[in-house]
């Protein structure tokens, strides 16, 4: 994971597809203070099932890491978005 204390105050745009898995994830990461505030999900192509990971979000932004389980049943989603938030914060 990046270091949050690099970062300015800002949003940060982050895309991942992911190859050989209809999985595609557009999210943005609000940092304030140095800390992750939110992450906005703005697309995520993905099965029905695979909506469930969006859950993941609130997961990195009470650890302020990356280094959090993924969602059960959600593994594709979950890895997709965890990449595309370290995407954003590169």
């Amino acid at each position: 994971m990046p270091d949050l204390t690099l970062l300015n105050d800002g949003v940060y745009r982050g895309v991942h597809d992911l190859s050989g898995v209809p999985v595609k994830v557009t999210l943005d990461v609000v940092i304030k203070s140095k800390k992750i505030e939110n992450i906005n999900i703005i697309e995520h192509k993905s099965s029905r099932i695979g909506k469930k990971a969006e859950g993941i979000t609130v997961r990195v932004i009470e650890a302020q890491n990356l280094e959090v389980d993924v969602i059960s049943g959600a593994t594709a989603s979950s890895k997709a978005i965890l990449k595309a938030i370290e995407n954003a914060l590169q």
